[in-house]
């Protein structure tokens, strides 16, 4: 394991959080140099609960001009990041805000990076580093993706490859994230039980890592024992402003790098890779795919991990899951872990096979080859995989 690791921090976004926070969002655009707005969104549900209005409102209200981005859907496409970003030039727009999911800000960020580089932001998701983008202001209308306050953004390349590419680098985070636990209410038990998991995902990716920092455990351990607590209720009860509340937060920390703190980064997780072609080819939610997947995943590390690699494993479902702690066979503690963390999977409602999911499974091959690139090529990660073993992992969930 590696030591206490050196890291940069810098948090960047502001949080405005708790109820009637979007009230401040026409000052906060002024305040980060907005003076015309292009508003990003997806479907209907941001003018049911009474958001759009108040933004359009606020803005009005303040004489700054908008234009507008319509239509985003899960697993935000390129296409559509093309059609915005035309607009926004030709508008001259120099300020995008997000309302919505992490789809409708991963899209605002892609057009961001393209008004700041010249129109050529898909470099930067195919290798170039960004230095600079426009500025994104986002709020959240369901606690999963955590891209509001994040330097992570994930595009579906429906122009050319059909594959879905993310980037993750500190230059693409919001300038502010406005986080009011009501306006996630109207989130469905099953987009609940998706935006639960993937939070849980997010702290996974950075928990199984090669580390030794004892205080970034406790941050891990403790932000998935809170959306192990509060996932069910919220699934159970959508309208707990506690346990919305809780869930807002998690998806904001567990995604903006503070649970990075101290730890190598260089082979961390797995579990997104190699969840992140079955959403782009089949279209299926991104926290959906992960809940079908990760324990797939720690299972693989059970059987051919080292044993540092098990203990892991063990220690996550004792920590997380109060699995017991009789370490006199950790491998039957990571199985046991396991079975809990699937236990709790189905408490909010989530799928652990592809059958279940929804998907054909008669096509592994694509989706292995996708995944590792070629049948030489490996998956890093905190077990590095090769095409042998993402073809079984896959294996296990194709029920």
């Amino acid at each position: 394991m590696k030591k206490f690791t050196d890291f940069n921090f810098d948090m960047r976004t502001e949080i405005v959080f708790g109820k009637g926070a979007e009230e401040n969002v026409a000052t906060l655009v002024k305040k980060h140099g907005g003076s015309k707005v292009m508003l990003v969104y997806g479907g209907g549900n941001i003018k049911k609960i009474g958001v759009y209005d108040t933004v359009i409102n606020l803005l009005n209200a303040e004489k700054i001009p908008f234009t507008e981005l319509g239509g985003v859907k899960p697993n935000p496409r390129r296409s559509l990041v093309d059609k915005g970003l035309s607009i926004a030039m030709s508008e001259k727009v120099d300020f995008i805000l997000a309302i919505g999911g992490g789809s409708s800000i991963d899209t605002a960020k892609g057009i961001a990076l393209g008004l700041a580089n010249g129109e050529d932001y898909w470099k930067f998701y195919t290798g170039t580093v960004p230095t600079k983008i426009a500025p994104v202001g986002a709020i959240p209308t369901i606690s999963a993706a955590g891209s509001e306050v994040s330097g992570s953004t994930v595009v579906v390349d429906d122009i050319e490859t059909n594959r879905k590419f993310g980037i993750m680098y500190p230059s693409v985070r919001p300038v502010f994230a406005i986080l009011n636990p009501e306006l996630t209410y109207s989130v469905s038990p099953y987009q609940t039980g998706v935006g639960a998991v993937d939070i849980f995902a997010h702290v996974v990716m950075r928990y199984f890592i090669d580390a030794d920092c004892y205080i970034g455990d406790q941050y891990c351990e403790g932000t998935m024992r809170t959306v192990v607590k509060y996932g069910p209720i919220a699934y159970e009860n959508p309208t707990n402003y506690e346990a919305r509340a809780e869930l807002m937060l998690a998806s904001a920390f567990s995604h903006n790098d503070l649970l990075n703190m101290g730890r190598y980064t260089g082979n961390r997780g797995g579990e997104h890779p190699l969840e992140r072609q079955i959403s782009g080819v089949f279209d299926t939610a991104h926290g959906a795919g992960l809940a079908v997947l990760m324990p797939a995943w720690l299972k693989y590390i059970t059987n051919y991990g080292s044993e540092a690699q098990v203990a892991r494993v063990a220690q996550f479902g004792v920590k997380v899951f109060d699995a017991d702690p009789d370490m006199a066979d950790v491998k039957a503690v990571a199985n046991d872990s396991i079975k809990r963390f699937e236990h709790w999977i189905k408490s909010v409602g989530m799928p652990l096979t592809f059958k279940e999911l929804g998907i054909p499974t008669d096509d592994l091959k694509t989706l292995v080859d996708n995944c590792v690139g070629r049948p030489a090529g490996i998956l890093p990660g905190f077990m590095p995989l090769d095409y042998k073993a993402v073809t079984e992992i896959y294996s296990y969930v194709m029920k």
